[in-house]
């Protein structure tokens, strides 16, 4: 994959659906979230015609406050999980990478006090608007060393969320596609929570 990878989601659309594009232009994912489930599920396709399934999140439970999100290839090899820890992403987003059950990366948002003030803004008219086009929050991705290898840091944009992924450290395949099918899992629960 070519660095810096572009992730753009439309805000008015009935279900959410995420374009993946890496820096040449060229598709590397799209994914659309199911509607009206009890449980999240969300399809993961090489480009926007959706005739080729690459992976299935699905979460494990209907309240998504500690739920494991697992990633399951189209041939049905597991990849992974993904969790957000229920308290500790009160303040400030925090989720956990799993391969084969043990913690391979984390996921923390770098400056809490962005949506904190996004959301407090976000109550008055002109004021909220600002505040969303402006206050854009970015999130590091650790490997289990505490190494950092990713970044995604939202950019300003009116019509559509739009975030920038910044490669920080060489990390093999499997740990890149892993790092961004967890990031767009968090883009997702995160926009729900402001």
């Amino acid at each position: 994959m070519q660095y810096p990878i572009e992730m753009r989601f439309k805000l008015f659309a009935l279900s959410q659906q995420i374009a993946v594009h890496d820096a040449s232009g060229k598709s590397i994912l799209y994914v659309k979230q199911k509607m009206f489930r009890l449980k999240e599920k969300v399809e993961v396709f090489s480009d926007s015609d959706m005739k080729q399934k690459l992976f299935e999140i699905n979460a494990d439970r209907m309240l998504d406050f500690s739920a494991n999100y697992r990633f399951t290839a189209a041939d049905g090899t597991d990849w992974g999980t993904v969790r957000r820890e229920g308290m500790r992403s009160l303040w400030a987003a925090h989720y956990d990478i799993y391969e084969q059950g043990q913690i391979d990366m984390t996921i923390r948002e770098e400056e809490p006090w962005k949506r904190f003030v996004e959301s407090v803004l976000g109550e008055i008219p002109i004021a909220g608007f600002i505040a969303v086009y402006l206050l854009n929050p970015s999130y590091l991705v650790k490997m289990a060393d505490g190494t950092p290898a990713l970044r995604a840091i939202k950019k300003p944009s009116i019509f559509e969320r739009y975030f920038v992924i910044e490669k920080l450290a060489e990390i093999d395949e499997d740990d890149e596609l892993r790092a961004l099918l967890s990031l767009i899992m968090m883009v997702m629960l995160e926009k729900r929570r402001g």
